[in-house]
């Protein structure tokens, strides 16, 4: 059975999470201090991390960047912040999902789930998807290489760059790629792929490739662009 990690100092909250998952075949593990997460995962690795953005001693977001230090397992930030600038601040560092409080557990599971399917829909053995003489895609790995280096990519940026490498000569709307990586979108807007976008070309540029390799279109969206590969 998967195993989901809930991070979340409200009791109650916990309580109705824990339910939902356990009551839909998952294993769980409750956590309700910051400082001891990131031990956890190290020791554990769960299947999907449910985490909470205000926790003691130490911040949601301050322990997803230190877990994306050594893991991808999928996160999804918990917050009763609803501004689009708070959402997008945990998708920037690193989370697969982001839910805003009150929500329905059910939903929550069902969002888990949703990722979980995408993980498991990798072939069982490295495949290279596409390659060029430059770029190959290890799919069962989730990673993206050029000339040999890989780019670190989350299993969001991961299927963000997936889609516009093997479509080269098209162009893809915010809500076209929305769509392909999470169908199950709900009330997340089609903004915070501008932050998938700038997460991608930074780890280009940090690893001296350009990022126009993600190209912008005014007005229409991303599509790939070979030619910035030098």
């Amino acid at each position: 059975m998967p195993q989901i990690l809930v991070v979340e100092d409200d009791l109650d909250i916990a309580e109705q999470v824990l339910l939902f998952f356990n009551a839909s075949g998952f294993t769980t593990h409750h956590i309700t201090n910051g400082s001891a997460v990131v031990s956890w995962v190290k020791e554990n690795n769960p299947d999907a991390i449910i985490l909470d953005v205000m926790l003691p001693n130490l911040d949601g977001v301050e322990c997803m960047k230190q877990i994306r230090a050594f893991s991808m397992v999928p996160i999804i930030m918990v917050t009763a912040k609803v501004e689009e600038a708070d959402r997008l601040k945990g998708l920037e560092h690193g989370a697969d999902d982001y839910v805003c409080k009150p929500f329905s557990g059910a939903e929550l599971v069902m969002r888990v789930k949703a990722i979980l399917r995408r993980c498991a829909s990798a072939p069982s053995t490295d495949v290279v998807v596409q390659a060029t003489d430059a770029i190959c895609l290890i799919e069962d790995a989730l990673e993206v290489e050029i000339k040999g280096v890989s780019l670190g990519l989350t299993k969001v940026e991961f299927d963000v760059f997936k889609l516009l490498y093997k479509a080269p000569k098209r162009v893809f709307s915010r809500q076209q790629i929305l769509d392909h990586i999470q169908p199950n979108n709900f009330d997340i807007t089609d903004r915070v792929i501008d932050s998938h976008i700038k997460n991608i070309r930074k780890k280009l540029k940090s690893l001296d490739f350009s990022p126009k390799i993600v190209a912008s279109v005014y007005g229409a969206g991303y599509r790939y662009d070979e030619r910035q590969i030098n």
